[in-house]
């Protein structure tokens, strides 16, 4: 069937699918759908099975925005304390998932810091942390670190990993 990937290509084309295709998945991230949504769409509606990253990067090729991924990010803020797109007072450590983990990372986020500093986190697919601050330098406090592993920790657990 034509759009399926070849088993030789390896990964799947944008340029595969159809403008008709196109436009229906950017329909379904326009009604609040996920990256899983956009690969069940392609499946059921047009017999495309792809993988998760692949769907990845076809978002990012068509340039799609998923709002669904924004408000499970939003989610991911309540579960800090933290309201979406607002300053996290001082003296709170928050943690946010990334809706698209940070490549070579089994998972990834961002953390904001007791004073306001914020860093990159991410856990490597050997389960290695690394903290990547915005401010060269930079050094948390030990009780900030404290409650950042806590707070990630229960954000990992309740994210299902």
């Amino acid at each position: 069937m034509a759009g399926f990937p070849d088993d030789n290509d390896g990964m799947f084309s944008a340029s595969k699918l159809t403008p008709e295709q196109v436009d229906s998945l950017k329909q379904v991230a326009a009604r609040g759908g996920t990256m899983s949504d956009i690969q069940r769409h392609l499946k059921d509606q047009f017999g495309l099975s792809i993988t998760y990253m692949d769907t990845r990067f076809l978002v990012l090729d068509l340039g799609i925005e998923l709002i669904g991924e924004v408000k499970d990010a939003a989610k991911t803020d309540s579960i800090t304390g933290a309201d979406a797109g607002q300053a996290v007072p001082a003296g709170k450590v928050s943690v946010m998932l990334d809706s698209l983990t940070l490549p070579g990372a089994l998972v990834s986020g961002r953390v904001t810091f007791s004073d306001g500093e914020t860093a990159v986190w991410m856990l490597d697919q050997m389960g290695r942390p690394g903290l990547d601050p915005d401010t060269a330098g930079y050094r948390p406090s030990e009780a900030d670190i404290m409650e950042f592993q806590a707070q990630l920790r229960t954000l990992l657990q309740k994210s299902g990993f």
